[in-house]
């Protein structure tokens, strides 16, 4: 793997190799290092992985505009994740004439539209007398659940990207009733790259991933405090020497320059506006 800073306006595309593009790498109340979006680049395909609040306002700074994102996969409904996105629903139908694809299943769908965009977007016109629905903003790419697996899992391609998607346990932290638990998905790309988004400290889910799968590196979050409902910097550092030397931290806190995460064993923490190229 290459790690690269940008250095001039970012690109939607590349070389054909797959790479991480990190908008952000902070927590919902950093304000430092925006917030903990993903966008995923492989040749002429690209899709973005959550769009918190701050999403849009960094990409402007990285000289590009989230009108320009084709494709989106949101994790989770906090706002760090998806407070960008009805700025990307209402520019797309009113400014770019164009529905953006977003990978979701249609449980979360309809979870993530009534209890989230709804509010701002579906009366944003009257349309043959009813209000908007979401496919009036974007284009659902449900993908197909793969049978079998010991959680719900999911898998679909944007383009020559891979994406398995499966339930992470974000919140609440005490239960393991699948009907209970919000609704939040951590990602696999191309059976290589694991990316868990937002979870509590979940080993039965990478020693799954790494059993299963050839996993190259790991981009995880934490918090720098027991409890809670992040993966905590402590429990991440129980983890075997093998698998820890394989992961980056990301969803930091402003507090992260006072750790040492090589030192500790891990590859170290994310850097915002960096590409990460995966050879």
């Amino acid at each position: 793997m290459r790690i690269k800073r940008l250095f001039s306006k970012l690109n939607l595309k590349n070389d054909g190799k797959l790479s991480f593009f990190f908008v952000g790498t902070g927590s919902a109340f950093s304000k430092n290092n925006f917030q903990n979006n993903l966008l995923i680049i492989k040749g002429d395909d690209h899709v973005l992985i959550d769009c918190g609040g701050l999403c849009p306002y960094a990409l402007s700074k990285y000289g590009s505009k989230i009108s320009r994102i084709n494709n989106f996969l949101i994790t989770h409904s906090h706002a760090d994740h998806i407070g960008g996105l009805e700025e990307a629903a209402l520019l797309g139908r009113y400014v770019t004439k164009k529905r953006p694809n977003v990978i979701i299943t249609e449980e979360y769908k309809n979870y993530l539209w009534n209890y989230s965009l709804k509010g701002g977007c579906g009366c944003a016109e009257n349309l043959n007398g009813k209000q908007l629905q979401f496919e009036d903003y974007f284009v659902p790419v449900v993908p197909e659940q793969i049978e079998g697996a010991p959680r719900p899992f999911y898998e679909t391609n944007c383009g020559s990207i891979n994406i398995k998607l499966y339930r992470t346990i974000h919140l609440p932290e005490k239960t393991d009733d699948w009907s209970k638990i919000f609704y939040s998905y951590g990602i696999l790309v191309d059976d290589r790259i694991l990316f868990p988004g937002d979870t509590c400290f979940d080993k039965p889910l990478l020693d799954w991933m790494l059993k299963d799968y050839n996993i190259e590196w790991i981009f995880h979050d934490c918090q720098f405090f027991s409890g809670g409902v992040h993966a905590s910097y402590d429990e991440l550092k129980t983890l075997p020497a093998d698998v820890k030397k394989k992961i980056f931290l990301c969803h930091y806190n402003d507090s992260y320059k006072k750790y040492k995460p090589k030192k500790d064993g891990f590859a170290g923490f994310v850097k915002r506006a960096h590409y990460y190229i995966f050879d």
